[in-house]
């Protein structure tokens, strides 16, 4: 009982004396029984949303809520605290990490410093430890000071195997691995509901990002997994919270364009440079937010992946 006063106290303290003047404050919208989102912005990280540039969201269960994903540094946790708060008095028992991008996981020491459980599949924590220096010194560039008090904290509490299976307070999550966007991405599926939280496989609204680490060949793999899972409602990893149609347009068929027309010239061989030239323009993807600066870099990693093969 005092954890849980000091735990609700000093979230209170925070939100008063650290947002003042702060321009994006997350809000919490409601997607099913005693499930809620949080949507962030669709453009950039920057210091007027404190990397908080990705969805979020918690589960309300009678023994605490279940907060998915973190935040890219303590202010940016404080601010998911506070949209929680807004919706409930419960408090924070465990935190799942989806992934091992910035945005995802480098709130965690806040939340463990109240009292939360920060939970993780494996290589989800191990590859937050080893991009965790990387990911900070990044932040430093367009955070600046309000990157103060930021502590790496990969998950302490762990999950082996590919898929895990956790209950907390009736509600029933399931973790499963996609490994498409970074090593050891995870998604999290509430099977009561029908929601999936699909971390960084899924954007709507804005492109899908292809970094040198993520994998296509993955990527399409792990979104056949979620079709079969027949979900009502997704929130993806970015854009508004969706169905699965959506999701189908936006991300899975862009993983098999990549895969498909990409991949396979690769394979064959062909020039990266005319391959590249050949799909310059989609008119499938072209209203995506983000298409312009993403598209062809996207090609030319997706082209790299086959090539290596």
């Amino acid at each position: 009982m005092l954890r849980t006063l000091f735990f609700c106290f000093a979230m209170l303290v925070g939100s008063t004396t650290l947002h003042a003047g702060d321009t994006y404050q997350p809000k919490a919208k409601p997607v099913a029984d005693k499930v809620w989102a949080i949507v962030g912005p669709l453009g950039q990280r920057s210091a007027e949303n404190d990397g908080l540039n990705a969805n979020y969201g918690f589960i309300v269960t009678p023994q605490g809520v279940i907060l998915i994903d973190s935040g890219a540094s303590r202010l940016g946790a404080e601010k998911l605290a506070a949209a929680v708060r807004a919706v409930t008095a419960q408090p924070i028992r465990w935190v799942i990490n989806t992934g091992s991008q910035d945005h995802r996981w480098l709130g965690n020491a806040y939340f463990a410093e109240h009292g939360a459980e920060v939970i993780a599949m494996s290589r989800t924590a191990a590859t937050q430890a080893h991009y965790a220096e990387q990911q900070m010194n990044g932040l430093k560039g367009f955070l600046g000071a309000r990157l103060k008090g930021t502590q790496p904290r990969p998950a302490s509490h762990t999950l082996e195997g590919d898929e895990a299976t956790l209950t907390l307070g009736g509600e029933t999550l399931v973790l499963r691995y996609t490994d498409a966007h970074y090593p050891g991405d995870a998604w999290v599926w509430l099977p009561r509901q029908r929601v999936v939280f699909t971390g960084d496989l899924v954007y709507v609204d804005r492109l899908l990002g292809v970094l040198p680490w993520s994998s296509v060949k993955n990527g399409q793999r792990a979104f056949a997994a979620l079709k079969a899972l027949d979900p009502a409602r997704l929130v993806p990893g970015h854009g508004r919270v969706c169905d699965l149609a959506q999701a189908q347009r936006e991300t899975g068929d862009y993983y098999d364009f990549l895969v498909g027309k990409i991949g396979t010239a690769a394979r064959e061989m062909e020039p990266m440079s005319e391959v590249l030239d050949r799909y310059a323009d989609l008119p499938a993807f072209r209203h995506l937010q983000n298409y312009g600066e993403l598209h062809r870099a996207n090609m030319n990693r997706a082209f790299t992946e086959f090539e290596a093969q």
